[in-house]
């Protein structure tokens, strides 16, 4: 198992650094920045100034190095807007990003793993038909979309939610249902087929053979053996919302995390925080990645035991 982790570690920081790279030189395909920032009004001196004290005038290799070199002693620059340490910026916004990543999954596991049991069980009646039928739509209705009705419902008309910012509970049940409805309707479309493969079993005959009650059987049995299906599942999302579906939602609620910043940044070509931002969010897609290789490891036996043998 040790030596699992140690490749895992290896596959973590190869691709951390291949990450690195492309965003270090992506940004830069969108011209000089010190233009943007300042626009038409600056003397010629004055910008030549300001780039040199942004060491945008050196080598583009050179900076390269040096940007490597930042996350060795720590220095990541300064915001061309905000003229604070990048660091800070990022840093603040860490944890409204995780409260809402938090909420969102909470949502998730606590109404997709009930709803895909339900719909494996009464597969051939109504219910089970009507739980995919709801799950497709979710499936269907992009995040911004249902991001959008609901602010039209909840908000505009109705006035019952608040839009903007994260300063009470309120604020948190249309970003969070957003940011949920697709992983609900993907999790309950695997936790069901999960639970299918495993129904039919002789194990599960076998346990009911014993007298077992039917929901015993379900939870320990059944549950407990389609998990590790559930489980990689559960971290392929969690990856994809934390990348993708939380720039748009915080976007579009005025939340104060990681995916409003870089928003902001790349429309302002803040270079530092758009590349620090960026790798932010890419560091906890990988940490994410390896911690469900390792679950997915520990909890699989024939993949631990592969593991043991190859150790």
């Amino acid at each position: 198992m040790l030596s699992y982790a140690l490749r895992t570690l290896t596959r973590m920081a190869i691709t951390f650094f291949v990450i690195v790279t492309v965003v270090f030189f992506a940004t830069r395909l969108s011209g000089n920045a010190v233009d943007f920032v300042v626009g038409d009004g600056i003397t010629s001196e004055d910008r030549e100034l300001l780039i040199s004290y942004y060491e945008l005038d050196r080598p583009l290799f050179t900076q390269y190095l040096a940007f490597l070199k930042s996350f060795t002693d720590g220095q990541f620059g300064l915001s061309f807007i905000e003229r604070r340490p990048v660091s800070d910026i990022v840093l603040e916004r860490i944890w409204p990003s995780a409260q809402l990543l938090l909420a969102a999954m909470t949502l998730t596991l606590l109404v997709s793993i009930p709803l895909g049991i339900v719909a494996a069980i009464w597969r051939d009646s109504w219910i089970g038909s009507a739980v995919m039928m709801v799950a497709f739509l979710g499936y269907a209705v992009p995040n911004f979309v249902l991001a959008v009705l609901m602010m039209l419902i909840f908000s505009y008309w109705l006035n019952w939610l608040p839009v903007v910012g994260n300063g009470t509970a309120l604020h948190f049940i249309m970003p969070t249902i957003a940011m949920a409805g697709v992983l609900i309707a993907a999790l309950t479309r695997f936790t069901r087929n999960a639970m299918l493969d495993v129904l039919g079993q002789d194990f599960m005959r076998t346990a009911r053979a014993k007298g077992l009650s039917e929901g015993h059987v379900i939870i320990k049995h059944g549950l407990r053996n389609a998990g590790i299906t559930i489980l990689s599942v559960i971290g392929l999302q969690v990856a994809g919302i934390a990348a993708a579906g939380s720039v748009v939602i915080e976007a579009i609620f005025s939340w104060p995390g990681i995916g409003d910043l870089l928003v902001s940044a790349a429309v302002r070509r803040d270079y530092p925080v758009l590349q620090f931002g960026v790798l932010t969010v890419a560091l906890a897609v990988i940490v994410i990645n390896a911690l469900v290789d390792l679950a997915y490891a520990w909890a699989d036996p024939r993949l631990r035991h592969t593991v043991k043998g190859g150790n």
